[in-house]
Order: structure tokens, then C-alpha cells, then sequence
């Protein structure tokens, strides 16, 4: 998995075979994915890699992160409760994401005629992360560390072999990421744990 930002631009995020080749998705969407960069960055943003991914931070908070995939790229927020998507374009990742928390493009040139729609959405988005803003808590059966929560939310092959995992399994993942102090060690640890979560193990089957 890519460490150096410049690389998921030029070659992919390094989390499959497609990388660094003609095939990856990254290079299908180039044109796209360097204009929403721009936008991003010219938005006051601060650039950095997650999960193999470009995120967008502002005020210590993430506020976005790029993905792209065979048939679409998105721009995906986070804290996407509080988003009030006056422009109807948000959708949903999939069907264990709670918000609908993405823009979902499937030409390159969607980023350029919706500019002023991403610029006010980030906007948006970085006004709550200046005020301190959070989305309430919600009610789950099983209460995910946050920044769980945001990998699930923003990688859908790990959110649905994470969900189809027995409860118990779920439950030693929550635990053993949750008990780390530091937000830090927890993203770290989810990192470790993401081969044996898409093989259906739980975190401490061998």
C-alpha cells in the first residue's frame, strides 16, 4: 500500500495487482481524480494518504478522501450526518453505510462541471470541523471505535467482509481496536487486522 501521496496519482493505491500498470483504475480516471485534487487543495485542504487513499484534513479533522474504482471515482466525506446535500448528489457507498456520504462521478469531466457544488460542499464540511462540530451518536448493537467506523464507511470491501463477520468476531476486533489510547495505534491496528478480516477470522484467530 502506497505511502507517498504523488503515487496513487501516477500509479494506483498499490492494494492490488492492478498497480503501478495500465489497468488500475487510477489511471482510467487520471483526469478526473487530478481535477478533484485541485479542488481539494485549492479549498484550503491539507493532503494526506489513509488506507492507500489521498484524505483532505482541516482543523485536525478528516473531511474527505478520493477513491477510484472500475466503473466511477468519488469524493467521500466524513461526519457525513451532518452533510445537508441541498444539491441532491450525495449517495450512499453501499448498504452498510449508514449517510449518504459520497459524489459519485463517471466522467471526467463531472468534476469540472460541478466545481462550485464540491467547493460549497467542502466548505460546508470544513465549517463544522473549525466550529468542533460532531454528529450524535447513534444507537448500534455493537458500538464501533470511531475510527472503525470511518474505515468501514470509506473502504467497502473491508465494511461488507466486516460485516459478515459472526458478532463475536466483530466484537474481538471492537475490543482489541478500541483499547489502543491513541487514535493513531487504532488506524494502525485496523491496517494489521485487514487481511484476517477479509479472510473471515477474527482478530485473534490465527
Amino acid at each position: 500500500m502506497i505511502t507517498d501521496i504523488e503515487h496513487y496519482f501516477t500509479k494506483g493505491c498499490g492494494r492490488c495487482e492492478r498497480f503501478a500498470t495500465p489497468d488500475c483504475s487510477t489511471r482510467r480516471w487520471a483526469g478526473g481524480l487530478d481535477a478533484l485534487r485541485s479542488v481539494c487543495r485549492e479549498a484550503g485542504l491539507t493532503e494526506t494518504v489513509k488506507w492507500g487513499h489521498p484524505c483532505y484534513i482541516h482543523a485536525g479533522r478528516n473531511i474527505a478522501i478520493i477513491g477510484a474504482f472500475r466503473g466511477d471515482f468519488r469524493l467521500s466525506f466524513f461526519n457525513a450526518a451532518l452533510m445537508k446535500d441541498p444539491e441532491g448528489v450525495l449517495e450512499k457507498q453501499g448498504q452498510n453505510t449508514r449517510h449518504n456520504d459520497m459524489i459519485r462521478f463517471r466522467d471526467n469531466a463531472q468534476v469540472e462541471q460541478m466545481q462550485p457544488v464540491i467547493r460549497s460542499y467542502l466548505a460546508e464540511a470544513m465549517g463544522y470541523a473549525e466550529a468542533g462540530v460532531k454528529p450524535p451518536k447513534e444507537d448500534h448493537a455493537l458500538e464501533l471505535p470511531d475510527e472503525l467506523a470511518e474505515a468501514l464507511d470509506h473502504d467497502p470491501e473491508l465494511a461488507e467482509a466486516f460485516h459478515q463477520l459472526t458478532p463475536g468476531r466483530q466484537k474481538s476486533y471492537v475490543i482489541n481496536i478500541g483499547s489502543a489510547k491513541a487514535s493513531a495505534t487504532r488506524f494502525a491496528r485496523i491496517e494489521k487486522f485487514r487481511p484476517k478480516i477479509l479472510a473471515g477470522k477474527g482478530a485473534l484467530d490465527r
